[in-house]
């Protein structure tokens, strides 16, 4: 399906919703109980690494004030407590480790979910339940399941939902997926998206331990199986084990393959085979891949994802970025900017059998001219958190709708899939399953442990 129009029907939905101000019943809820001129109140629940730099973005706006922090660690909780009064010159009302009493607060007229993958859904339901608009890390959900779940409470509720992914905002990314749809790299037969981190270290496997002291581990926990304490998976590598999070696929994939999609004007593919595994580090304690390689085939063209942990050379000497491979030139494009290089014609002079043939041409000239690198403004965050609040105001969808969030976070889970059952797999989009083969969509959703349940919505 044509992605504009994929994200169209998402966006329109059994509460009627279009691309038209979002005039739902609880738009005054933005501002909390007072004029609209009044600040826009935030609850932050994940105090940690991105939640923090989150809320620390959006309180660049004068118009955007803190009133709760929520955090399962102390530490963290009165951390963040004491660095948001030495730069705001004032205490958080309110300091929980209970997520649900940031929920109840009728004060907060945002969430920021910062909280690993595998508490997002029910946080965000319960947020947009509750009346209230939500900013939500990347990505979206840790299961298919629960992304389809996400965006029909977002689009009941009629809630301001935006996703972490904040290329969306940096308006370079936009200008490179233009230049692809413009046609004048030609054909576009492949495209590479790639991930190689050198910054991703090795897990040594440790003993389980006691919860440090000061950590609500049950909570941390929360829907996710019960298992004793491990210092390995607990902060931020919570996302190299699939109970939580879906390793470097999901982590920076993403973010790149969300514009892989964009250039190449697509939704999600019908096909799909990863291969890959712990073979960097076989024996240390990840359970996700640190290497992995996808292809997504769609009709003329294949979506190529390619990622390695301790590995710093990518393609084109990068360590991430996408490509679009057209027969006229390679268009790169990486958050520090996007540049088009040519390809080099070819006749039956020097090779007999050249397809695309140029006859017209001399042989090594340029088939279209160079794009120099445009460098990307580098505020792509700050842009995303000031689209966020004018969203909330205007009542329109915001860059990073969560349609386009559920939309690459699915993307990466069939990858990820296709990798663990060890076979290629043909998606029924339509009907949100895999085609004959049961173990695939049992991956597909999302189980609970009690007494959290999935929410119906």
């Amino acid at each position: 399906m044509d992605r504009r129009i994929f994200l169209k029907k998402s966006a329109i939905s059994a509460t009627g919703l279009s691309l038209m101000p979002l005039m739902g019943k609880s738009y005054s809820s933005v501002f909390g109980h007072s004029a609209p001129g009044n600040k826009i109140k935030i609850g932050l629940i994940g105090c940690r690494n991105q939640g923090w730099s989150n809320l620390k973005t959006f309180l660049q706006y004068p118009e955007a004030e803190c009133i709760s922090l929520c955090d399962v660690d102390d530490e963290w909780l009165y951390q963040r407590a004491s660095d948001l009064e030495k730069m705001t010159g004032k205490k958080p009302p309110q300091l929980v480790k209970d997520w649900r009493r940031v929920i109840d607060n009728k004060d907060v007229d945002m969430v920021i979910i910062g909280t690993p993958d595998h508490w997002h859904a029910l946080q965000l339901i319960a947020a947009c339940e509750a009346g209230k608009d939500v900013y939500v890390e990347k990505p979206l959900a840790n299961t298919i399941e629960e992304c389809d779940l996400m965006v029909k409470a977002t689009r009941k509720y009629n809630r301001i939902v935006q996703v972490g992914q904040w290329q969306r905002s940096d308006p370079h990314w936009d200008e490179a997926a233009a230049y692809v749809q413009s046609g004048k790299l030609g054909t576009v037969r492949t495209v590479k998206v790639w991930a190689y981190q050198t910054s991703k270290w090795t897990l040594p496997v440790l003993p389980d331990s006691a919860p440090p002291a000061g950590v609500d581990y049950d909570m941390w926990l929360g829907p996710a199986p019960k298992r004793n304490y491990n210092d390995n998976r607990f902060h931020y590598n919570f996302r190299f084990f699939w109970d939580y999070a879906g390793g470097l696929m999901a982590d920076w994939g993403v973010h790149l393959l969300d514009y892989a999609m964009k250039g190449m004007n697509v939704g999600l593919p019908s096909y799909v085979y990863g291969a890959g595994g712990k073979y960097g580090y076989p024996d240390d304690a990840m359970e996700t891949p640190d290497t992995l390689m996808v292809t997504y085939k769609y009709p003329g063209f294949n979506i190529i994802w390619d990622h390695a942990c301790g590995i710093g050379a990518g393609l084109f000497g990068l360590r991430e970025g996408v490509a679009f491979f057209g027969e006229n030139g390679t268009l790169i494009l990486t958050r520090q900017g996007w540049e088009v290089l040519p390809e080099q014609a070819v006749n039956s002079r020097n090779f007999p059998y050249c397809y695309p043939c140029d006859s017209e041409k001399k042989p090594n000239t340029p088939r279209m001219d160079a794009v120099e690198k445009k460098r990307g403004g580098g505020k792509g965050l700050y842009l995303h958190a000031g689209n966020m609040l004018d969203c909330m105001r205007s009542r329109t969808l915001p860059n990073a709708d969560i349609a386009i969030g559920a939309e690459v976070a699915k993307l990466s889970h069939l990858g990820n899939i296709s990798c663990r059952v060890g076979s290629a797999l043909e998606w029924d989009d339509k009907a949100g399953k895999f085609i004959a083969n049961a173990t695939a969509n049992r991956l597909v959703k999302a189980n609970y442990r009690a007494p959290w349940k999935l929410p119906k919505v």
